[in-house]
């Protein structure tokens, strides 16, 4: 059985350091079988508002679908004056598109968690958001939430991440996404 990973975040900065955290959470999980799909900073930036004309006319679609489709998923937000960032959220908001469903929201997934910021403090508040709207739509995050305070040369300009600390936390994450997934869909049935 193929486990599908959801993974969001980034910034409007290509190849910020939120996004690379994220590839390289979701690349942890994907080294160990998962099919990964990755909605970037670049596509997160192109999305319309939530519940804009755009969104009623099919805007991310796509995200949602894969959402869907989604035993896992892997979320990665910036501190922006200590809470997610409004391109996240407003990426999240358009999984209320899964409210009617079967399994609405969040519902069975693992969720695994990346806050990233300049300061240990706003890395703890982002990290406590994305958990009270992962709480909120029904998932079940990770017990290990990566909180990766960010500098200049924490990653190489190829994406390697340079500091142990980090990386450990990014692979720890990537791969209780997969475990949890693994889990519910080995125990999927009535929820």
């Amino acid at each position: 059985m193929t486990i599908r990973i959801v993974a969001i975040g980034g910034t409007v900065n290509p190849g910020s350091t939120t996004e690379q955290a994220l590839r390289l959470a979701a690349a942890s999980a994907g080294a160990d079988g998962a099919e990964v799909q990755v909605f970037g900073g670049a596509y997160l930036s192109g999305l319309a508002h939530y519940g804009s004309e755009a969104h009623q006319k099919g805007d991310g679609g796509e995200l949602v679908e894969a959402v869907r489709a989604a035993d896992g998923v892997l979320i990665a937000a910036p501190g922006y004056h200590g809470t997610i960032s409004g391109l996240v959220k407003n990426a999240l908001d358009y999984l209320e598109d899964l409210s009617k469903d079967e399994r609405p929201y969040l519902d069975g997934r693992s969720v695994g968690l990346i806050a990233t910021a300049y300061g240990d403090q706003a890395t703890m508040s982002t990290l406590q958001t994305l958990r009270a709207i992962v709480h909120a739509l029904r998932g079940w995050p990770t017990p290990m939430g990566a909180t990766i305070r960010t500098y200049h040369g924490l990653f190489s300009p190829d994406g390697e991440c340079l500091e142990d600390r980090a990386r450990m936390q990014l692979e720890m994450v990537g791969n209780q996404v997969l475990r949890g997934a693994r889990a519910f869909a080995g125990a999927a049935g009535p929820q």
